[in-house]
């Protein structure tokens, strides 16, 4: 006698219905969660990013007017280049018209420019020489949205 196949195939097809739908929601749910974690992961980077940016600027700004005191050594020695014993926020307060006046107004608006904004009281600079031509210069900026401190010091000590 002839056997049929028709018993198998029903046998066949119930086992291997597919996937439910709770087990698709579960899937969807884990893949929402990974690709949350990375959109966070993404978002912090890119903080981390202009952080280290705002650094990088603060210490090539801090080595250019440096370099702008050891152009100008004997007024650096002298103390022409000092901003007093606080931070300096506004770059209008040097408003002389010597080589060391202009040059901190032009640099103090540059730091302001490439780390702050022009117009914000966080981003400010300290310098201050000795006659020993040691100098030290300080910039203070807003880290915050960034991810960082509010407070960000960078100092930088060299002789001119």
């Amino acid at each position: 006698m002839k056997k049929t196949h028709r018993s198998n195939h029903c046998t066949r097809r119930q086992d291997s219905r597919g996937a439910s739908l709770i087990e698709v929601l579960v899937a969807v749910l884990i893949l929402s969660l990974g690709l949350l974690g990375m959109a966070a992961l993404q978002s912090r980077a890119v903080k981390g990013n202009v952080s280290s940016g705002q650094r990088a600027q603060a210490v090539m700004l801090s080595h250019y007017v440096i370099d702008v005191m050891r152009v100008d050594r004997e007024s650096a020695k002298g103390g022409s280049y000092n901003t007093g014993s606080d931070f300096i926020c506004n770059p209008n307060a040097f408003n002389g018209t010597s080589l060391a006046e202009t040059s901190r107004r032009a640099w103090l608006t540059s730091v302001k420019q490439n780390i702050g904004r022009a117009d914000d009281n966080t981003t400010c600079a300290h310098i201050a020489c000795d006659a020993d031509y040691a100098c030290t210069v300080q910039i203070r900026w807003d880290d915050s949205l960034s991810g960082g401190l509010a407070n960000q010091t960078l100092v930088i000590s060299s002789r001119v």
